[in-house]
């Protein structure tokens, strides 16, 4: 065991979306200290949506991050049809179910093949990728397209969709163009299996272990169900405030939070951890092998669970395009135009929650707890115990640093982050 004293700082930590630095400070061998620092420009989401008009929020927030977009839109639109009365169709809840799926589809494959397949290699990038495993890349290329392709067929578009409002959907799908993507959706399951396989052959481990959260569905559809955790919590949507604890990290520009007093995960890990069994029946049939490895306090198998949503997102979007016929509707119009409510959805990166008060149709008060925001203080408390494992090896002092500063940036991409989207939490007082 080490007995150095060592201080490791990464300024921009690769490959995940947004910017965050990390130090960790050594003594004597042992980890005394780490700030994950998230490095974004402070964002007043919460301040600039007071006064406007909670029709016209949704389209608003969608714009805190490309990547997350569709996510955004869908819980502020949940929202604001809770707090105004509205009371969406059977279609427009298929359809937020497709809209969904197409963008676990595509964001899931950006970061297991763009951002973590290179780990598996030991190169930087996706493009110094091994000449014999580039088919991987064409596989990539072919997935997230097949999932822009299913956004743009159901939304209007993959970022910054514009079919779906409040109230309902602007357009329908092109009965002629449900056919080809049914048939692409196909097309890319294979592939699909394949990166399936890649990471439950994968041996990274860092086990741990904490609390899983997430919002269970019957059917997981990342939409409408109970908030429940692994220590047996179970929470209405609307009561979430009564259990997210927010802790200030003043070295960052984002805050992090708690359930119920104790840091927690939200994430694919935590969906498989605890609704497993609601996955499509073809994915449980194809991926059952997959499936066995969970529940998990092993981080790098959120990897493997992202992997196998992305099958379950293909086979369930099949399925209820073969099962809908869809037919243009009226969108529905608030009831009311006072009152409050909350919005909880599964984003890629876990439950993210928006909380609205509306008077007279305009904005009062918005809350917003985005999932990377959630798993900050887990997510450093991996760091320390992933740090104290390195430093219980026998390497030399340099091999320690280099191996701290891989493996950490390796750990932090497990989670898939979005920092972009967490540093929104600034609470001003205009004088």
């Amino acid at each position: 065991m080490h007995t150095c004293d060592l201080n490791v700082s990464i300024n921009k930590l690769s490959k995940i979306e947004g910017h965050a630095d990390l130090d960790v400070v050594i003594k004597d061998g042992k980890v005394v200290d780490v700030d994950l620092r998230v490095m974004e420009n402070l964002r007043f989401f919460e301040e600039a949506v007071k006064g406007q008009s909670a029709l016209a929020v949704p389209t608003l927030v969608s714009r805190i991050c490309g990547t997350c977009s569709i996510a955004h839109l869908t819980a502020c639109t949940e929202a604001v049809e809770k707090t105004l009365g509205i009371k969406i169709t059977e279609q427009t809840s298929v359809l937020r179910k497709l809209t969904m799926h197409s963008l676990m589809i595509r964001d899931h494959a950006l970061h297991l093949y763009f951002f973590v397949a290179p780990d598996l290699f030991g190169v930087d990038s996706a493009l110094d990728i091994p000449e014999e495993h580039k088919e991987l890349i064409h596989q990539a290329l072919h997935v997230k397209e097949a999932g822009n392709n299913l956004s743009t067929l159901v939304a209007g578009r993959s970022v910054h969709a514009t079919y779906e409002m409040v109230g309902g959907f602007s357009h329908v799908p092109e009965k002629e163009k449900i056919a080809p993507t049914i048939e692409e959706l196909r097309s890319i399951r294979p592939m699909v299996l394949d990166l399936c396989e890649i990471f439950y052959k994968c041996d990274w481990e860092l086990k741990r272990k904490t609390n899983f959260v997430a919002l269970v569905t019957d059917d997981f559809s990342y939409l409408e169900g109970k908030i429940k955790s692994t220590t047996g919590a179970v929470i209405e949507e609307k009561n979430y405030w009564d259990h997210l604890h927010k802790v200030i990290i003043p070295y960052s520009q984002a805050s992090g939070f708690e359930f119920e007093g104790e840091e927690f995960m939200v994430g694919s890990l935590a969906r498989l951890n605890l609704n497993k069994d609601a996955m499509h029946a073809d994915t449980k049939r194809d991926a059952a092998k997959y499936l066995a490895v969970f529940p998990s306090d092993n981080i790098y198998h959120n990897n493997l669970a992202q992997a196998v949503e992305i099958l379950h997102s293909i086979d369930h979007s099949i399925e209820l395009l073969q099962k809908y016929d869809f037919k243009k509707e009226e969108i529905v119009k608030p009831t009311v135009m006072d009152g409050e409510g909350v919005g909880v959805i599964e984003a890629p990166r876990g439950t993210l929650y928006y909380w609205l008060g509306v008077n007279g149709g305009k904005v009062r008060y918005a809350n917003l707890i985005i999932p990377t925001a959630q798993n900050l203080v887990n997510m450093r408390e991996d760091v320390r115990q992933a740090v104290t494992n390195l430093c219980a090896l026998d390497d030399d002092r340099t091999v320690l640093e280099n191996k701290i500063r891989k493996e950490m940036e390796k750990m932090i991409r497990a989670y898939d982050p979005c920092m972009s989207c967490a540093s929104h939490f600034l609470k001003i007082n205009w004088k």
